[in-house]
């Protein structure tokens, strides 16, 4: 009997350290696969032009390695002008977004008022409709107040976002009511619940909707080039482009651009990877 059981348990641990084994051969394999455009970008970047077009990933013996290629990007383009305006962009629209989104979830989450629920799910609608179809209002929008070519008509249609708002309404719905009466009854206004209590108990969906909105608008490319005229005010995105005109594409300095471009999201994720995944986490714990 005691021969059986330990055969038993044998088997069941050689299937779980089956399983275990394949799904790590699995997550590795994903893994290179994701890496696999980061590593053919950096050497890409590091080739003259030439070599760009051969079918070997690494420069040829002939062609050789250039380093310089990222000097030339800032010889080429303003590029250092694009790098701050695109964190200058992305800095206040999530800024404005995490701001404005917080309130209208604190209202949809804790406040009670006449045709809430109805108003929140006709907030939610907006989601349903493509970036693309509202650039047209958008840009008329801003013809009209004159903010065409200026970073605040960068910046203000992206000001208010209905996903930041219903990413914090689920961080706020599980904090415990019992907390809103308390501070109720010690005097405390809406404004101080919101401030004091609820804020800082939704850290970490503030966190999440942070990373996801610099990321998204760090990274913007159709609105930015609709609203921008002027060399000087232009974003990465549409800086970079320079490299790729009729004349011809540099796709070397191109890939060293863009390699320089991500850094600020690189830094960004590495510091906040936690908080990240422990928001998404908790934001789906309560619907």
């Amino acid at each position: 009997m005691s021969t059986t059981k330990a055969t038993f348990k044998s088997n069941r641990d050689a299937r779980k350290f089956l399983g275990i084994s394949m799904l790590h051969l699995t997550l590795t394999l994903v893994s290179f696969l994701m890496v696999l455009p980061f590593v053919w970008m950096i050497l890409t970047s590091l080739k003259n032009l030439s070599d760009v077009g051969n079918s070997s990933w690494l420069p040829t013996a002939e062609g050789g390695w250039h380093f310089e290629n990222y000097l030339q990007v800032f010889e080429k383009i303003s590029f250092l002008t694009y790098y701050w305006n695109s964190l200058f962009v992305a800095g206040w629209i999530t800024f404005l977004q995490v701001f404005t989104s917080s309130l209208a979830a604190f209202s949809f989450a804790r406040l009670k008022w006449p045709g809430r629920d109805k108003v929140f799910f006709l907030y939610l609608a907006t989601m349903m409709l493509p970036g693309l179809v509202l650039m047209i209002p958008n840009y008329q929008i801003m013809v009209s107040l004159g903010l065409v070519n200026t970073m605040v008509g960068l910046i203000l249609p992206a000001a208010f976002t209905a996903f930041g708002t219903f990413l914090l309404r689920q961080f706020m719905l599980s904090i415990p009511s019992s907390l809103d009466e308390a501070a109720e009854i010690d005097g405390a206004s809406k404004w101080r619940l919101y401030w004091d209590v609820i804020l800082p108990l939704a850290r970490p969906g503030l966190i999440t909707l942070t990373i996801f909105t610099f990321l998204g608008n760090y990274q913007s490319f159709f609105w930015p080039l609709v609203m921008l005229k002027s060399e000087h005010k232009y974003t990465l995105p549409i800086g970079i482009l320079a490299f790729d005109t009729s004349a011809g594409q540099e796709t070397n300095l191109l890939m060293a651009a863009v390699a320089m471009s991500i850094i600020p999201l690189v830094i960004l994720f590495m510091i906040l990877q936690k908080q990240l995944v422990a928001g998404i986490q908790l934001g789906a714990v309560k619907g």
